[in-house]
This record gives structure tokens, C-alpha cells and sequence, in this order.
């Protein structure tokens, strides 16, 4: 299965299936056999890139709604 993301309302991004995260020099996180985790999103997890509820805590507020990005701009 590939991996699935959920951008859940006013909380994470939440990645479910197989799939790594890895850091900027691309050392792979260990996620201890994990299948999902929850990735921040508001920016005060004392955990990230994972999510720890900081967001209920801090009044994060973004509700979650699917739509179409514009085509990618043209590299010169």
C-alpha cells in the first residue's frame, strides 16, 4: 500500500501506510515499526516533526479543504 496522508482539521497531517521521513542530510527517523504517525502542523510540537497535541493546547484553528494547486511554474 502506499502511503496515505490526512490533513485532519485544526490538528497533524497524519501518514499512514509505508513510507520514511527523513531528516535535511537524509537519515531515515526511527519509527520503531510504526505504520502511522501524526506530523505537526502548527508549530509548537516540542517533538517535531511529530505531532504531541501541542495544537489543542495553542488554539490551532485550520480547517482542512481538498482543491487543485496551479500547474507548476516553468523552471528557466
Amino acid at each position: 500500500m502506499a502511503a496515505k496522508i490526512t490533513v485532519r482539521d485544526n490538528g497533524p497531517l497524519r501518514v499512514e501506510g509505508e513510507f520514511q521521513i527523513l531528516d535535511p542530510a537524509g537519515n531515515a527517523f526511527g519509527l520503531g515499526g510504526r505504520q502511522a504517525v501524526s506530523l505537526c502542523r502548527c508549530g509548537h510540537s516540542a517533538n517535531k516533526p511529530f505531532c504531541d497535541g501541542a495544537h489543542n493546547r495553542h488554539g490551532f484553528q485550520d480547517k482542512a479543504a481538498a482543491r487543485e494547486l496551479p500547474p507548476p511554474t516553468p523552471k528557466l
